[in-house]
C-alpha cells in the first residue's frame, strides 16, 4: 500500500483527507440549502470517495480540462482558469472549495490572483494546501525536497520516479514540473485570505497542511 496514494481508500493520505472532510462537513452543516459549491480542481470521484451525498448541494467542478461526470444532477464540469474565474459574478457562489491546488500555480503572483478570485466570487471558502515547512514534500514524497537547489530537484525528477511524480527524462518538462509546485507558508496564506480562519493538520506533532476558510 502506498501511504501517500490519495486514490487508495485506506492510504494515510486518504485518512487525512477524510478527517479534513469531516471538519468541512461540520462547517457547511450550518449553511442554508440549496447550496452551490464551486470546486476548483476537483473531481466527482473525490466527492464520492468522501461519501458526500447531500441532494441539496450542487457542485461545479472547474479544471483546466473537462472532468467526466456521471451524476449530472449533482455535478457540473466546466473548464477554466483558477486565476481568472470568468463567468462568475461577484459573490455568485455560496462556497468555493479547493483541495491541494493553489500550490500548483508556479508563482506567488498567480497564487495571489487565485486567492483574490476565490474571495471575489465566493460568499464562503475552504482552501487547503500542504504546508511548506513539513519535512516530507508531499508530491515527490522526498525529505526536504522543497529546500534543495532547483538544479538538484530537476536532476532527481529526471532520474527517479518519486511519490506522485513519474520520472521525466526531458529536461524542459522536468524543470516545468519542478517549477509548477510552490509550497506556501502560513503568513502568505493569511495575507491572501484576510479575515479568514486557519485550520492546521498535524502529523507526528508537525504541521502537515493548512486550510484557510470563511463562512
Amino acid at each position: 500500500m502506498k501511504i501517500a496514494d490519495n486514490t487508495h481508500q485506506h492510504s494515510l493520505s486518504t485518512q487525512f483527507r477524510r478527517k479534513r472532510f469531516q471538519f468541512f462537513l461540520s462547517l457547511i452543516s450550518q449553511l442554508p440549502r440549496p447550496l452551490h459549491i464551486l470546486d476548483i480542481g476537483g473531481t466527482e470521484a473525490y466527492w464520492n470517495m468522501m461519501g458526500f451525498n447531500d441532494p441539496q448541494v450542487h457542485i461545479t467542478l472547474l479544471n483546466l480540462h473537462t472532468q467526466p461526470v456521471s451524476n449530472t444532477q449533482r455535478f457540473t464540469s466546466i473548464t477554466g482558469d483558477a486565476t481568472q474565474l470568468v463567468g462568475f459574478a461577484d459573490q455568485s457562489v455560496d462556497l468555493v472549495y479547493s483541495n491541494s491546488v493553489i500550490e500548483h500555480l508556479f508563482t506567488l503572483e498567480a497564487q495571489e490572483k487565485m486567492a483574490d478570485e476565490i474571495r471575489r466570487v465566493g460568499k464562503s471558502y475552504f482552501v487547503q494546501t500542504p504546508y511548506r515547512y513539513f519535512p516530507i514534500e508531499p508530491h515527490w514524497v522526498f525529505p526536504f525536497f522543497q529546500f534543495l537547489p532547483r538544479t538538484a530537484r530537476i536532476i532527481l525528477t529526471r532520474k527517479f520516479s518519486l511519490g506522485h511524480i513519474p520520472r521525466i527524462n526531458d529536461p524542459l518538462l522536468a524543470a516545468r514540473q519542478v517549477d509548477e509546485v510552490r509550497l506556501m507558508t502560513i503568513n502568505e496564506l493569511k495575507k491572501m485570505f484576510p479575515g479568514g480562519l486557519l485550520y492546521k493538520e498535524f502529523f507526528l506533532g508537525m504541521i502537515k497542511s493548512v486550510v484557510m476558510y470563511k463562512l
